[in-house]
């Protein structure tokens, strides 16, 4: 008789054990996956594009940028394009992206770098992630809580076509003008600057920046 009570006993402590270990991995599960759901990687995708001038829209962008960037579709998709109009977007795109680091995911999300002149991109970008965009949080699990400035308008002036030279070589006919950023918040990021844009092949691309 004992020796049954003792087989019962194991049986009993075996059948709590692989009980426990049911409801602890239960339990994991359960207090775990709500957590892998807040900690998803956020992703951007590609809005529109221009694929004849290599622009791309990240859906991301605020609604002014989606507005210029859609003004710049409409002036490029015509048979003779307004060079100075072009010359104007470009810079507003610029600015309007470069500038407003409240939608960049990491410091390495350079805004505006596809305007840029192919050659200076990797300089370009390795500048302003050691500059402007040095402090910007990390936003990849969208928990950034961090005050960054937001540009609502950009006001291009005084634009004309003068020679540039850069890369041992002169651009006639590069355009230059004068701009003015305003943001939803003064936060002291530069607010005015000059801009130059030179030919690369069919786009216009900036060249020098202050």
């Amino acid at each position: 008789m004992a020796k049954k009570k003792k087989r019962k006993l194991k049986k009993s402590v075996k059948v709590l054990i692989i009980l426990f270990v049911v409801v602890l991995i239960a339990g994991v599960i359960f207090i775990f996956k709500p957590f892998h759901k807040s900690e998803e990687v956020k992703k951007v995708k590609v809005e529109d594009s221009l694929e004849k001038y290599g622009y791309v829209l990240n859906e991301n962008e605020t609604a002014y940028y989606k507005d210029l960037f859609k003004q710049l579709k409409s002036v490029l998709n015509k048979d003779d394009v307004d060079e100075e109009e072009y010359a104007t977007l470009v810079g507003k795109l610029f600015l309007a992206d470069f500038y407003n680091l409240d939608n960049k995911i990491t410091k390495n999300d350079i805004g505006g770098v596809q305007f840029v002149y192919e050659p200076y991109r990797t300089d370009f970008s390795k500048f302003a992630v050691e500059s402007i965009y040095h402090y910007v949080e990390n936003s990849l699990y969208e928990k950034r809580d961090q005050e960054l400035p937001e540009v609502t308008s950009v006001e291009i002036s005084n634009i004309e076509q003068v020679p540039f030279d850069y890369q041992e070589q002169t651009d006639e006919k590069a355009w230059t003008f004068h701009y003015v950023i305003t943001y939803k918040k003064d936060l002291g990021y530069q607010e005015e600057g000059t801009m130059t844009l030179v030919h690369n092949d069919n786009r216009l691309e900036i060249v020098d920046l202050k």
